[in-house]
């Protein structure tokens, strides 16, 4: 289609913008009919992709590179930094000696053994093992990345109940819990965490108006009016007491430094009141 010639009255200076040639025409049609892919074909597009594939595996190969250099400096510093020792241990043997010594049907020791060795009673102890496990994840049992389970919470209450009640250094759970020294240290800090968060506020609080009402009434019975309870107080040794200080705390008939427990309990065993003291000795005596 040719357009035809206009041209404004009185003004022929402006043909040039309002004429439309026939060639400028012949252009624009070209310009409708012109296909993309006789310049840019599939063959150039598959070349560019191997291009770029290529380029890629490149660049993943120095990453590789790079970073199986650095992982071997850093083994090889940590050798010469003499860093720990990671020592491979039988989780699972741990958790099947404790099964078998003290949980299973028929148990190795009996349950006197357990509550001298606990410091408690064995449904006691499973009760806190299983509010622990709801308490948190960390007393689960899971699984890692390779599928291997971890310590059970029966090694991990274990471990801290040994600290607890003997003293057991973290290190000496080792050969027997199949448990390491800074694991051991986490669980006995987290197991008093949770004991005091899942028990506090039933255990770990002053006696209620009905429970005083009923414990003065039971002393008074007992000849002790207006008495909440006995008070009790112990020598307990300061294994760690500083050098500085031992002569200070070094009572006369006990030759190793001591604290003293006060404690106040009730006939029920319901201790209310719980303190140590560190109570200097003016006079020492020669052990």
């Amino acid at each position: 289609m040719k357009c035809t010639e206009t041209v404004s009255p009185g003004s022929e200076d402006n043909d040039e913008f309002n004429v439309f040639s026939d060639d400028e025409s012949d252009i624009s049609g070209d310009v409708e009919e012109f296909d993309p892919t006789d310049i840019y074909t599939m063959e150039d597009f598959m070349d560019e992709e191997e291009i770029l594939e290529k380029l890629e595996r490149k660049i993943t190969d120095n990453i590789k590179t790079r970073s199986a250099a650095d992982a071997s400096g850093r083994r090889r510093s940590r050798r010469s930094g003499g860093t720990r020792t990671i020592i491979p241990q039988n989780r699972e043997a741990g958790h099947d000696d404790i099964v078998a010594n003290y949980f299973s049907e028929k148990p190795i020791y009996t349950d006197i053994q357990f509550r001298q060795r606990y410091r408690m009673t064995k449904p006691l102890f499973l009760r806190i093992v299983a509010a622990l496990g709801d308490w948190s994840p960390y007393f689960q049992q899971r699984a890692d990345a390779t599928g291997r389970y971890g310590l059970s919470q029966l090694q991990k209450c274990t471990a801290a109940i040994r600290m607890l009640a003997y003293g057991t250094p973290a290190d000496v759970l080792d050969e027997v819990i199949k448990i390491g020294t800074s694991t051991t240290l986490e669980c006995s800090g987290k197991f008093a965490q949770g004991v005091i968060e899942c028990f506090g506020p039933e255990y770990l609080r002053p006696p209620t108006a009905e429970e005083l009402e009923k414990i003065l009434e039971e002393n008074e019975s007992r000849g002790f009016p207006g008495m909440i309870g006995s008070i009790d107080c112990m020598y307990w040794a300061w294994k760690n007491c500083p050098t500085a200080w031992r002569g200070m705390f070094t009572h006369g008939d006990k030759c190793v430094p001591t604290m003293i427990l006060e404690a106040v309990a009730s006939r029920n065993l319901c201790i209310w009141h719980f303190f140590l003291e560190r109570r200097v000795h003016t006079t020492t005596s020669m052990c």
